[in-house]
């Protein structure tokens, strides 16, 4: 049973503000999460009046990092690092998403070994339509290391 995410996306992610292209993780459970992202001008991708729809694969890996992030922050944990090694059987039906689009991530591991390798078959969907699937491999060494933020005056 999944459960609502109380964090703002802020504390579950570590990128930047410009890098980061997820606007909230909405719920989760041991093994997914549920995210979205309303497509908008200031975006760093945005050109020609939205977003090109390879950009799909990046939301999908930040859902990813946010699943990660949120465990972290459950645990009491801060943020470690992890790595995204490899996208299979990615399909997108649009060649971009436009401008004022709500997008809908959904991530779901399908295994994980001891060693801090995961697959997540992912999906976004738009207004209940999934349009675009991939299956991410993701990478998070044991003993990864610690993440903390930088502000812009370091």
């Amino acid at each position: 049973m999944r459960t609502a995410i109380a964090f703002d996306i802020t504390e579950l992610l570590p990128h930047t503000e410009r890098m980061r292209l997820i606007d909230r993780a909405l719920e989760g459970d041991e093994e997914g999460l549920v995210a979205e992202v309303t497509i908008r001008e200031d975006c760093l991708f945005f050109e020609n009046g939205g977003v090109g729809g390879w950009v799909g694969i990046e939301f999908m890996a930040q859902a990813i990092g946010a699943w990660a992030g949120w465990r972290f922050r459950l645990r009491g944990e801060p943020l470690r690092v992890g790595f995204l090694l490899g996208t299979r059987r990615f399909e997108c039906g649009r060649p971009r998403f436009r401008a004022g689009e709500r997008l809908r991530i959904e991530v779901q591991r399908q295994y994980w070994t001891e060693e801090g390798m995961s697959q997540f078959d992912c999906a976004i969907g738009i207004d209940g339509e999934t349009v675009a699937t991939a299956a991410l491999t993701v990478f998070q060494p044991p003993g990864a290391a610690v993440l903390r933020k930088v502000d812009a005056d370091e």
